[in-house]
């Protein structure tokens, strides 16, 4: 695993120094070797944590868990990941609003998909009292 964290990181920073180097020439290259870097390394990503995630997703459905909730906290994981480097992205491209603008869309994302839980809690709590 140290190893390949490893190989992300020179990957990472070959694509950087690339990204510079070419931003002085062709601004929309760059932008395209960056996002290229990015989404190459989050579906490395995917690939790795496939086998993780189904080991925790049968922990806790042995733990009672529903598996909708599980559907919601790795989706939860997925907008967080997809909306901060679609964020760098767009930040590094110079476009400060509209990094902003895909925080924002990321954190309504974000509360739509858990108003289930919240709901399941709200009546857990009535249940108590």
């Amino acid at each position: 695993m140290v190893d390949s964290c490893f190989s992300v990181g020179i990957f990472c920073v070959c694509g950087a120094l690339i990204s510079v180097i070419l931003r002085q020439y062709c601004a929309e290259h760059s932008l395209v070797v960056s996002v290229a870097v990015s989404v190459s390394v989050m579906a490395g990503a995917v690939v790795v944590l496939a086998e993780p995630f189904a080991q925790l997703r049968t922990m806790m459905i042995s733990g009672g868990v529903p598996e909708s909730y599980l559907n919601i906290v790795f989706k939860a994981m997925a907008i967080c990941c997809i909306t901060h480097i679609s964020a760098q992205l767009c930040r590094d491209s110079g476009e400060g609003a509209m990094g902003a603008a895909a925080e924002l869309w990321g954190r309504a994302s974000l509360a739509a998909i858990s108003l289930p839980v919240l709901g399941e809690f709200v009546s857990l709590m009535d249940r108590l009292m």
